[in-house]
């Protein structure tokens, strides 16, 4: 009994010390809890942690190796994300002046396409180190140096056909026989056809600010230039025979010769407006002039247009070698505007579903 009853004594003990330090807790953390409050008060309206800035500029470093060899040229570094190709260019050429920008290709691997100047490096980085390959391309040419070589020389060349210069053609044969009038039709056709190139690559055309390498002006040139001497030859003989079906073949074709080059002319106009050219293009819609209707049945007009006049002159002269001009350029063009077309279909394919490329219904 005596040990129960002071066993109870120690448990009371108990109980009441720990209630006695609960309340000395209590009062201290209402004591500490008053503080800290004064103290927030007096120190006025916290203020906001500033939120750390991070840059947007992104640099990317540019390493060079050389395409046949894969040799390091040099590293840019300090490469903005807004950079073009054409900006590394001018880098590469400042870092090693030997590399000019006009003769420069740079590729993401060996043996890849060659990046065009105005893609972003942005576009193209998987990291900030970006690895290009560059090549020497050669003696380059502008684009619109190659097209006003393409379009004066056939105009000079078929002049001095037309003038019956005594070297090629025999003078007496020349002097007995009078020339056909469609001989002076064909003459100003043609040179209708060419001026108007030139005043389109002069004025018309947006021509890219790119280069070429040198051996496709020659080859150009050399296709220009050789098919119009062998055109301007058989044309302006002494010999030249006029057409089968007399005037009215003549007179028919003329006719849908000028048209054509009108249609075309019109047509080029409409593709040079802002809102067709660059990456933010729509789709040419026709307007008012019966021209542009083409819209509605080709995606690719121009080339129609452009077709229908060498098979025009094709008829009126009624010459073979413009007939295997009149074909190669037909080919050459349906390929051009089947490439077209299928950007077309990628970019405005609600416009064009139904739309064929450069022939209506057929191609």
């Amino acid at each position: 009994m005596f040990k129960r009853q002071k066993s109870l004594a120690s448990e009371r003990k108990r109980g009441l010390f720990s209630q006695r330090a609960t309340r000395f807790i209590l009062r201290d953390d209402m004591r500490n809890f008053h503080f800290l409050s004064k103290l927030v008060l007096s120190a006025g309206p916290l203020k906001p942690t500033p939120a750390v800035k991070h840059s947007k500029t992104t640099h990317f470093e540019i390493e060079i190796l050389d395409a046949q060899t894969r040799k390091q040229i040099c590293i840019l570094d300090k490469v903005t994300q807004s950079s073009t190709i054409h900006d590394v260019k001018q880098k590469f050429h400042k870092a090693c002046p030997k590399w000019y920008p006009s003769r420069v290709g740079l590729q993401l691997e060996c043996g890849g396409p060659f990046l065009k100047d105005y893609i972003t490096i942005q576009s193209i980085a998987a990291s900030s180190i970006v690895t290009l390959y560059a090549t020497d391309l050669g003696q380059q040419v502008s684009w619109t140096t190659v097209f006003l070589a393409e379009y004066t020389g056939p105009l000079l060349i078929y002049l001095l056909f037309y003038l019956r210069i005594p070297c090629i053609y025999d003078g007496k044969e020349s002097a007995r026989r009078l020339r056909h009038p469609v001989v002076h039709l064909a003459c100003f056709c043609h040179c209708i056809h060419y001026i108007r190139y030139l005043l389109e690559t002069l004025f018309v055309h947006k021509v890219s600010a790119g280069h070429t390498p040198l051996k496709n002006l020659i080859t150009s040139c050399a296709f220009y230039w050789g098919f119009t001497s062998w055109i301007a030859y058989y044309i302006n003989h002494p010999l030249y025979t006029p057409p089968s079906f007399g005037n009215r073949q003549i007179t028919v074709s003329a006719i849908n010769f000028l048209i054509c080059e009108a249609g075309n002319h019109f047509i080029n106009v409409m593709l040079s407006h802002p809102n067709h050219t660059g990456n933010n293009a729509c789709f040419p819609s026709p307007n008012y002039n019966p021209f542009t209707w083409m819209f509605f049945l080709v995606s690719c007009p121009n080339y129609t247009y452009e077709i229908g006049s060498w098979i025009s002159f094709t008829v009126m002269t009624q010459t073979l070698p413009v007939g295997i001009f009149t074909l190669l350029m037909s080919i050459q063009m349906s390929l051009w505007a089947q490439k077209k077309h299928k950007i077309y279909l990628r970019k405005f394919s609600s416009y064009i579903h139904r739309k064929s490329a450069m022939i209506p219904f057929i191609l």
